[in-house]
């Protein structure tokens, strides 16, 4: 009998599938990784925006883009099953390396991120969701791992092979003709190789056992994982506040290093080398979490980005700033999946996507209120004084985390 027919949870009994999801999900963030290295440098150098509010403006649109569409994605997932919304995701997708090739001015530039705003949110998102899944509700933090893990793994592959690229034949087109490989191929993918998962997710919400309500509406799930929910909620604003100095790292880490003096070939290596250790980490931060709980992860990775954000700010030559790449690309590796994972063990089957979708969209805000914080704060004292800020603000979300969340891991 088939899969469809009778849905089985677990990675070994879906493990093909699981597979398949998890190389798409590599592309999707390959999509991303494509334009870390090589913007922030267009930006300054073709376009010559000196202020670096401005500067940041594509940052902005992609984080609140992705952010409202993160939520959508998890209702559309409910409604019209996830391989629909998977194939949307990869669509809009298209325009995004022609525009990046030809922009003449920086307006295009801002339209290209808002469309990879739509792509990241609804693929992305997605694949989370069909993992979830899949994966049943055992090891949840596993799955997340592996998850974030490919995404980010290619992110970090791509910020740093973008770089040789724009080193070696500039700027532009060469970077973003490896974007367009990747959207051809995960669309081909998605197309003929994924199947729908939804029948998973109510397999598994006929026989839930959790405390939770199965009938809720999507203005109750948003009210809880926004702020009734303690965990939700601690998770939803930690997830923000990630993403807020990740949003800080893509935007001005680029610019702090080229002021100091490092090449092309140097300020790739750093933009990948964070994504990179956060990509690896998550290996074992998320199946340690569905061992020890999701909690600690959160709050020592909250805690150790800031301090990794503090050492940012007081470093000025390359093996420093490596060092603290290392600090915040393990930091982000211990709460990005937990987090995920903290958000599946508490919401109910029947609407964890939409828990999912708004989780995300408090995270990937967090993109935008990056992008303008640090703008306006490096306008008004410096890209260091905007690093300081959000060390501040990193570390005050990891002590509430600690004093608000409760443990959430599904006992044995």
């Amino acid at each position: 009998m088939s899969t469809a027919a009778v849905p089985r949870l677990g990675l070994v009994a879906n493990a093909g599938q699981f597979t398949l999801l998890v190389v798409v999900n590599a592309l999707v963030g390959g999509v991303l990784g494509s334009e870390r290295t090589v913007l922030p440098l267009l930006a300054d150098r073709e376009f010559g925006l000196a202020a670096y509010t401005a500067g940041l403006t594509y940052i902005l649109a992609f984080g609140a883009t992705k952010a409202v569409t993160n939520f959508f994605a998890g209702t559309l997932c409910d409604r019209y099953g996830r391989k629909p919304v998977l194939l949307a995701g990869w669509l809009v997708a298209i325009p995004i390396p022609v525009m990046l090739i030809w922009a003449p001015s920086w307006g295009w530039i801002i339209a290209a991120n808002v469309l990879l705003g739509l792509n990241q949110g609804l693929a992305w998102s997605t694949t989370v969701i069909m993992k979830i899944d899949l994966a049943g509700p055992n090891r949840r933090g596993l799955a997340m791992g592996l998850n974030e893990a490919a995404g980010y793994l290619a992110v970090a592959a791509t910020a740093m092979a973008t770089g040789a690229l724009a080193a070696q034949y500039g700027l532009r087109p060469a970077p973003f003709l490896l974007t367009a490989a990747y959207l051809v191929l995960g669309l081909g993918l998605s197309l003929f190789s994924v199947h729908e998962t939804r029948g998973h997710a109510r397999h598994e919400a006929a026989t839930h056992t959790g405390g939770q309500n199965a009938d809720l509406s999507t203005r109750q799930v948003a009210a809880l994982t926004s702020w009734r929910e303690p965990a939700l909620s601690s998770a939803s604003q930690a997830g923000m506040v990630n993403n807020l100095n990740d949003g800080l790292a893509w935007g001005l880490f680029p610019l702090l290093f080229a002021a100091a003096g490092l090449s092309l070939t140097q300020i790739g290596a750093l933009a990948a080398l964070y994504p990179a250790v956060w990509g690896l980490g998550q290996l074992a931060t998320g199946p340690a979490s569905d061992r020890y709980g999701r909690k600690p992860f959160i709050v020592a990775g909250m805690l150790l980005q800031a301090a990794a954000l503090a050492l940012i700010a007081l470093a000025d030559d390359f093996t420093a700033w490596a060092i603290a790449a290392v600090l915040l690309g393990a930091g982000t590796a211990a709460v990005y999946p937990t987090l995920l994972a903290a958000v599946s063990d508490v919401a109910h089957p029947a609407w964890r996507a939409r828990a999912v979708g708004v989780y995300r969209l408090w995270r990937d805000g967090g993109f935008a209120v990056g992008a303008l914080l640090a703008g306006i704060v490096a306008d008004f004292a410096g890209i260091r004084a905007a690093v300081w800020v959000v060390a501040a603000l990193t570390a005050a979300s990891g002590l509430l985390a600690w004093t608000r969340m409760y443990e959430t891991r599904p006992r044995p």
